[in-house]
């Protein structure tokens, strides 16, 4: 079981890391809300991490706070979730406004949220509402630390808005709508995320 991780950030590519500990490169992949505020590839980095089996192999997801970490293990605990929409799910929407949403049953927002339907957004209020108390509340996201922006921030951020599950032509439409001069890739998907959560 791996619970951390602790080296070199060598690649961001979302919703993907290579991180390298001891010379040997992990593959973890992680939501937007921990992307975010990564420091540039080449700086220590250290992650919580979920160890998980699969049946064609196993993967690892990383975390840098405990809260979204304990979110992701109780997403995965409703029926109909697997890890991909739970990473969707914390990519959208930060754990304290879900456990609002969970709480105030707001179903017709958690569908808004990429791979949620009506029937699963339903089962996360009834199966998490018990559960997300002992989460916390997020705390604020730190300020992301400066790097060279991409040659194409906005086809970094649409490859990456079609890996958290918007079907393409969904994703260039919400990038071609957010998208402003001088943008990073991760500040695209961040205004993306909030503009189809109607946020």
């Amino acid at each position: 079981m791996i619970g951390r991780l602790r080296g070199i950030l060598i690649s961001k590519q979302p919703p993907s890391l290579l991180i390298e500990v001891g010379g040997v490169g992990y593959d973890v992949d992680a939501p937007m809300s921990t992307i975010y505020d990564l420091p540039a590839t080449g700086k220590e980095v250290t992650l919580l991490t979920h160890y998980a089996v699969k049946e064609d192999g196993v993967a690892l997801y990383g975390f840098l706070r405990e809260t979204e970490r304990a979110m992701f293990r109780n997403l995965l605990k409703v029926s109909g979730i697997g890890a991909k929409i739970a990473l969707a799910v914390l990519s959208g929407v930060a754990t304290d406004e879900l456990s609002r949403l969970v709480h105030a049953g707001d179903v017709v927002a958690l569908t808004k949220i990429p791979g949620i339907g009506k029937k699963t957004a339903e089962r996360m209020v009834v199966e998490l509402r018990d559960r997300v108390d002992a989460v916390g509340v997020r705390l604020p996201a730190s300020t992301v630390h400066g790097e060279a922006l991409p040659a194409d921030p906005a086809g970094e951020a649409t490859v990456a808005l079609q890996q958290l599950g918007y079907k393409p032509p969904e994703a260039a439409r919400l990038v071609a709508k957010v998208a402003a001069e001088g943008d990073s890739a991760e500040t695209i998907i961040r205004k993306a995320l909030r503009a189809a959560l109607g946020s």
